[in-house]
């Protein structure tokens, strides 16, 4: 998937400490031998995804995000919001990044932020840190515990899964995609052809759409 990005980076040390000194962590923060800055997004962009190839830890400094999960078939499941304080790439300390999970910015948002790769050695080694980590872990796993499907439409879930699962956000293929989907191929290519009118998609060839 191809995402455009508004995100900027903001090295200006004061700004950076100004934020610290803000976030309940603050203690912990300054104990951490890592290079900070501030990163901005616009509502709507991602802040975190299968997509970005560097690995970031993220503290929301202000602003708020929603945090789901895509299913193979496109039905999307909402795991947590997020606002002041909270962690994004936490779980990737430890684990290989999901193929799965989406952070998207809910508003104008502003994150401390640092490298993970980077520090990764002077992150596990820091108890205090660990411990905040573990808490946050713990936090999530129970709220994942309790998490039900959003309901949705074949239709919301065809365009979900052409956004997050096709490349270049375009299906190839009717047979393949209406299996992953659930669903029959003439479901499939009736709802492609709603979408073409309703101008949602385009029709590049045969069994082949882009989202638009």
């Amino acid at each position: 998937m191809l995402e455009r990005s508004f995100m900027e980076r903001i090295y200006d040390k004061k700004k950076i400490a100004g934020c610290i000194a803000k976030s309940k962590y603050h203690s912990i923060l300054d104990s951490l031998e890592v290079e900070f800055y501030l990163i901005t997004y616009e509502k709507g962009e991602l802040v975190s995804s299968p997509f970005q190839n560097e690995l970031l830890f993220q503290i929301v400094e202000q602003g708020s995000i929603n945090i789901y999960f895509i299913r193979d078939d496109g039905t999307r499941y909402s795991l947590s919001n997020g606002t002041t304080d909270y962690f994004l790439g936490d779980m990737d300390i430890f684990y290989p990044k999901s193929s799965n999970i989406y952070a998207e910015a809910d508003e104008s948002l502003t994150c401390i932020s640092f490298s993970i790769e980077k520090h990764r050695e002077a992150l596990l080694s820091n108890n205090k840190f660990l411990q905040l980590i573990c808490s946050s872990l713990s936090a999530k796993i129970g709220a994942m515990t309790i998490i039900d499907a959003a309901p949705v439409s074949l239709t919301e879930r065809v365009m979900s899964y052409m956004k997050y699962k096709c490349s270049n956000e375009t299906l190839k293929g009717i047979e393949q995609a209406a299996f992953h989907l659930h669903c029959s191929a003439r479901q499939l290519q009736r709802i492609l052809n709603q979408s073409e009118s309703a101008g949602l998609v385009k029709k590049l060839g045969k069994g082949t759409y882009k989202l638009m």
